[in-house]
């Protein structure tokens, strides 16, 4: 039984990760590119509804007479 329990633990020693570093940098780069992405969306977005409303404003505003 000890020959198993021994050889399971070498496995296992084997298969896990020694450095979580790049692991870790992967999942800020997720964040940091799902950030981005939300920021561009936004500004897309801002950017479209400020144009509607000054050519709304741009409509109602008369020329002085």
């Amino acid at each position: 039984m000890s020959i198993l329990k021994n050889t399971s633990k070498k496995i296992a020693t084997a298969l896990s990760i020694k450095s979580e570093s790049g692991v870790t940098a992967v999942e800020y780069g997720l964040i940091a590119s799902l950030v981005a992405l939300a920021i561009i969306v936004g500004a897309g977005l801002l950017g479209t509804n400020l144009n509607a409303l000054f050519n709304y404003i741009a409509g109602e505003v008369q020329a002085p007479s």
